[in-house]
């Protein structure tokens, strides 16, 4: 009947302290409030809208905010807000899964030369240096323009221009991982390269990975907005917050709420995405 608490306690110990320090910063409880309820608007929001995100309507052209239209519409009579719920989720979708992209082809090139070294390292880091050497937003306009701007296309290009940032963090994670002693052991006992990187080194990485990945979804919606707004981005009649912006341009001295609502929305989740890899820097950082 005694035992059993002494046992659980070096358990719940570092469960408790996880918890103290998520605790201690609210900055990024708020900015994780946010995010999910931003995710929950658009997953859910666009079914309980009644007004259809692409249906025109020449006889309420830039109408004002009303019971009907909750933000108004715009210059071809859509809704805005179903307009807004409808882009966030392009918006969202194309940070989150470029993020996935860079990611997981930084880890895998930088793990890789960060664990074999030598010759393997000195080929992919040159490869490496040499895409961080490009500018990335001009890199990516040029693949935008060369192969088109399909949502796959651009999720996949905006996922090339950071996965070299996520390959350098890996690269040195890996490298510094690699001479432990738990690798050692799991050498000794047979492990393949594939295994020990995998299921011993990676668990290592993944806090610094997560952390960068949270600002990366930042940089990928910012860099969306841009193709967006420069036009080579998410094409009408789709809906993005980043074409919304490039339309509502035209009618910025006459209905400027337009610019407004997606200026608002794209600032507040990459504020968001950012404090949150700031608290998560914080909270996973095992000198802390």
């Amino acid at each position: 009947m005694i035992e059993a608490p002494v046992r659980a306690a070096p358990a719940a110990a570092p469960r408790s302290r996880l918890w103290r320090k998520i605790a201690r910063r609210p900055v990024g409880i708020l900015a994780f409030s946010v995010l999910v309820l931003m995710l929950l608007a658009v997953a859910f929001g666009p079914s309980l809208v009644p007004h259809s995100p692409t249906r025109t309507n020449a006889l309420n052209i830039l109408k004002p905010p009303s019971a009907e239209h909750l933000l108004g519409t715009d210059e071809l009579g859509r809704d805005v807000l179903a307009r807004l719920l409808s882009g966030g989720r392009v918006s969202l979708a194309v940070g989150l899964f470029s993020m996935l992209v860079g990611l997981s082809i930084g880890v895998a090139i930088g793990g890789t030369a960060g664990y074999f070294g030598g010759a393997v390292e000195g080929a992919l880091m040159r490869v490496v240096d040499t895409f961080m050497a490009i500018p990335t937003f001009f890199l990516i306009l040029v693949i935008v323009t060369s192969f088109g701007n399909h949502p796959i296309t651009i999720i996949v290009t905006v996922g090339l221009g950071f996965w070299a940032q996520m390959a350098r963090v890996a690269h040195a994670e890996f490298k510094r991982f690699r001479g432990h002693e738990f690798v050692e052991a799991s050498k000794a006992l047979g492990g393949s390269h594939l295994r020990v990187m995998v299921r011993h080194i990676l668990p290592q990485v993944l806090p610094q990975a997560t952390v960068l990945a949270t600002l990366g979804v930042g940089w990928a919606i910012l860099t969306e907005a841009g193709l967006s707004y420069l036009g080579l981005g998410i094409q009408p009649p789709l809906a993005s917050w980043g074409n919304m912006l490039q339309n509502a341009q035209g009618y910025l001295w006459r209905a400027p709420i337009l610019a407004v609502w997606p200026g608002l929305f794209i600032a507040a989740t990459v504020l968001s995405f950012n404090l949150l890899g700031n608290a998560l820097r914080d909270v996973l950082d095992p000198r802390a």
